[in-house]
């Protein structure tokens, strides 16, 4: 598989600006048309998206769709049947899409519609991996002519992500075994633990989606598609499987570490009670002594005894003392 930096994930600037935004790739250059609401889609796009449409702009869209344009609630769908179908206007495919936000991965949910001209996505979100892909395209790093090369291309680079992702995991998790056994970073470590658990869950099921959509393509889609196109959808599916471990053992990491954490964090409250259970038994006696002589009874000899007040406080000492020799001799302490 291979690696990238996707330094364009972070970023909040999407390089398109316009709500609807036409891409055609000629001869390895990006040419970006801008357009409006009643405006003809350009007869060389090989790509039109859609970002955070209004109403009006699904309604355009709808001028040239022989189908329902799905909205931001369709497009959240999780049966099988919503995500992936086929219509009058091609392929439809509704995939998750990880997205790092601080030290937080998010999901968010992209429309795909595979036409016989162009690929339309519909988004409510910028999407890092998107704006990866139209860099990659400007630069000219790749040699696309199909709009189902586009879409497998953008998948190739979403597995790529996740793989750097569960590799991120793996690094944060490298140090934790340590701080586990810190009791001033306890805390600290109970908040990442459930945060890259959080992650590890939306990678996974980024990839269990992805994994869904390679398939119905492979076998529903199948005529439409190049031998290479088939590749890569292999390849992707063969990375996916391999991934798929990787992300069960962080669940199983992640699992014994919280309980290690947690038993840990048992083990010093047992350490806390146990050394106030010890101090109540060892001031036990002198309590009891001290309580003796405050009963006030009229025949207390001690109570006109010169030396009774020395007495009862050394009485009281040697108790305490004795009472805590004894618990250390047992190994109690």
């Amino acid at each position: 598989m291979s690696v990238f930096v996707c330094y364009a994930c972070n970023s909040l600037t999407d390089f398109g600006g316009a709500m609807i935004t036409a891409y055609a790739y000629q001869n390895r250059e990006l040419i970006t048309t801008e357009l409006n609401v009643g405006d003809k889609v350009p007869e060389s796009t090989l790509w039109l998206d859609l970002l955070k449409p209004d109403d009006a702009e699904r309604q355009w869209l709808r001028l040239f769709s022989a189908e329902e344009v799905p909205d931001e609630e369709d497009i959240k769908e999780i049966e099988a049947s919503a995500r992936f179908y086929q219509n009058q206007d091609g392929l439809h495919i509704n995939s998750l899409f990880p997205q790092r936000v601080s030290s937080d991965v998010r999901a968010v949910n992209v429309s795909f519609n595979l036409r016989e001209r162009f690929l339309l996505t519909i988004r409510e979100e910028d999407v890092g991996l998107i704006r990866l892909l139209r860099n990659y395209l400007r630069l000219g790093r790749l040699d696309i002519t199909t709009p189902q090369g586009l879409l497998l291309e953008l998948f190739t680079l979403k597995v790529d992500y996740l793989s750097d992702l569960i590799e991120d995991i793996y690094s944060i998790l490298e140090n934790v075994g340590e701080q586990v056994f810190n009791d001033e970073e306890l805390d600290g470590v109970f908040k990442l633990i459930t945060l890259q658990e959080d992650s590890n869950g939306k990678i996974r099921l980024s990839l269990l989606d992805t994994q869904r959509s390679l398939r119905y393509m492979q076998r529903y889609y199948r005529d439409r598609l190049s031998d290479e196109n088939l590749k890569d959808i292999r390849e992707m599916l063969s990375d996916i499987e391999s991934l798929m471990p990787h992300s069960q053992f962080i669940f199983d990491k992640l699992q014994f570490l919280l309980d290690a954490a947690m038993g840990f964090s048992g083990l010093q409250q047992n350490k806390i009670i146990k050394i106030f259970s010890v101090s109540a038994v060892v001031f036990l006696p002198p309590t009891l002594i001290a309580s003796s002589y405050g009963m006030n009874f009229h025949i207390m000899p001690e109570l006109d005894w010169r030396f009774g007040y020395p007495m009862a406080v050394a009485l009281m000492l040697a108790s305490a003392a004795g009472t805590y020799f004894f618990f250390k001799r047992k190994g109690w302490l």
